[in-house]
């Protein structure tokens, strides 16, 4: 399967693969760190940043890509519809069917809320789903919430919001023991005790996990649970505008049916946005690991209302990314293979940093050693390097790879590689939107009304977040905002419903020089002009 230049560099690998078995590989220092990521993470080239110049974050940098989404047009106009017709009427609308959503409904099931949740695909169609290393929690004897917050603020560059990483860390023993008794099967011991690893950054062994498919998991459990409480939900009908009162309280939701394009009007006293990511934006023209529909909705459609943004110009590429080959290009490596031994390698052979660093910095580092260092290897767009998986089986024992990686062994035996035998070829590929909307502790934003949870929700990992944090916190923070948008909703008489705010919006662009033909939410991405092209420094 590998080329013939391919197959030179691997006898690099497999020829210094026992001196490195024996050699220790220290970690970076803090100022070591501060420089790499300054000259090689894609969040410091200037190019891929622009500054807005409308709205609540007006004067802060994001991403070109989310800047054209963020001022671009509504894809309806104040007049379009007689709100009065309303389609549904709702206590708590819910806007995403991931493991945020569905965690949302389930609380506000819980609750007593009449529950609508609506996808822009399918129920389960969403990161959550193809998230495979683990889902962190401090639940064991020589660990505690505190450790945990100290390696993910350390992790964040201490830039977390610090109420947000409390809740983050103090439900999450809580979480993976709901999670249990949902019916997660998490990996476990003969005698019942769960079975924990590291990642990067983290000091001790808190990452549960269900082999490598622990998003899939649980999210058959989480879906499992709302069809089974009967909570409405309404496939490929993604929002496409908030609807507030006259008081400025959110009012509903406008969806658009993917198959007819009608639109259909939500009232609800609540809503709850868990639209997940933006990986299929291709910020900088790189791959993704994301699934179809990450494309930023939520951020779009909470930005043109008012709600403020953190930390939006602060994006996680996942070190390890497939390069080779071309059929899976930008799919997750997760970092498990890498916590059970699996080294970096560079073209000589080389190991040339500590496998559980940070994914910023683990990132960072590839890139210099495939630029800078012209220690890559040729593969499809541009170069590569090796992650040595047969070191797993070596240290760990023959059947380690089939028995913790089984899902990862597969999508590479169908293209004739096995992972046991043969090293593979990695790249970073865009995979996390550290930043998003900003909440209180109780997953509510300065509208009143209007709850996110899930990765579009901005402040809890700072600017880089730590493997398995995102499974916890979808799980955390979407049954925190099910739980207070139920008991909102039972207190909340609604006004008059409007779409004012697009006038309103709509009057700051002009006002700016804005001129553009972009109307957003972008809803899916386009690929009419061939595979996405990564730009490198």
């Amino acid at each position: 399967m590998y080329t013939s230049e391919m197959l030179a560099s691997m006898k690099n690998v497999e020829k210094t693969r026992n001196e490195r078995l024996h050699a220790a590989i220290s970690r970076m220092g803090a100022e070591e760190k501060d420089e790499l990521l300054q000259e090689f993470h894609p969040d410091y080239r200037s190019s891929g940043f622009q500054v807005l110049k409308v709205g609540p974050n007006k004067g802060s940098k994001v991403p070109v890509e989310l800047a054209e989404l963020l001022e671009g047009h509504s894809r309806l106009h104040s007049d379009q519809l007689d709100l009065n017709q309303v389609d549904y009427d709702v206590d708590v609308l819910i806007i995403g069917g991931g493991g945020a959503g569905a965690s949302a409904a389930i609380e506000a099931d819980n609750g007593g809320a009449k529950v609508l949740l609506v996808t822009k695909l399918r129920m389960g169609d969403a990161n959550t789903m193809m998230a495979e290393g683990g889902i962190q929690a401090a639940d064991k004897a020589n660990d505690s919430p505190a450790q945990h917050y100290l390696d993910a603020f350390g992790g964040g560059h201490y830039s977390n919001k610090p109420e947000l990483l409390e809740k983050l860390v103090l439900d999450g023993p809580l979480a993976i023991k709901w999670l249990s008794d949902l019916g997660v099967m998490f990996d476990k011991e003969q005698d019942g005790t769960m079975v924990t690893t590291h990642g990067g950054g983290t000091s001790r062994k808190r990452m549960h996990a269900c082999a490598d498919y622990t998003g899939a998991e649980i999210m058959r459990v989480l879906r499992d649970e709302v069809s089974n409480r009967g909570i409405k939900c309404i496939d490929y009908a993604p929002a496409i505008e908030l609807i507030l009162d006259d008081k400025g309280h959110i009012g509903g939701a406008v969806l658009e049916d993917l198959d007819s394009h009608e639109h259909l009007v939500v009232r609800a006293k609540t809503v709850i946005i868990a639209t997940g990511g933006a990986g299929r934006l291709h910020y900088q023209g790189f791959p993704t690991s994301n699934h179809y529909g990450a494309t930023a909705d939520g951020l779009v459609l909470g930005y043109r209302i008012g709600t403020e943004l953190i930390y939006a110009d602060a994006i996680q590429y996942h070190p390890t990314g497939v390069a080779y080959p071309a059929q899976i290009y930008g799919a997750l490596v997760t970092e498990k293979v890498r916590s059970l031994g699996a080294q970096l390698v560079n073209s000589e052979g080389q190991a040339f940093m500590h496998p559980l660093e940070t994914r910023d910095v683990a990132a960072a580092s590839i890139i210099r050693e495939c630029t800078a260092r012209h220690k890559g290897v040729p593969a499809l767009d541009g170069v590569a390097l090796w992650l040595d998986t047969p070191m797993i089986d070596i240290l760990s024992g023959e059947g380690t790879i089939a028995k913790r990686l089984p899902g990862m062994l597969r999508m590479y035996e169908k293209f004739g590689i096995d992972l046991r035998k043969e090293p593979i070829l990695i790249y970073p590929t865009l995979h996390y939107q550290n930043g998003g909307i900003l909440v209180d502790s109780q997953a509510e934003t300065k509208v009143p009304g209007l709850y996110v949870a899930g990765e579009a929700v901005g402040g809890i990992h700072g600017r880089n977040r730590l493997m398995g944090n995102s499974l916890l916190d979808i799980i955390v923070f979407g049954r925190i905002a099910g739980r207070n948008a139920a008991a909102s909703s039972a207190k909340c008489e609604l006004g008059r419903l409007t779409l004012a705010h697009i006038d309103k919006f709509e009057a700051e662009l002009k006002a700016a020089g804005i001129e553009t033909t972009v109307v957003a939410p972008k809803l899916l991405p386009t690929y009419t002009h061939g595979r996405q092209a990564r730009v490198e420094k």
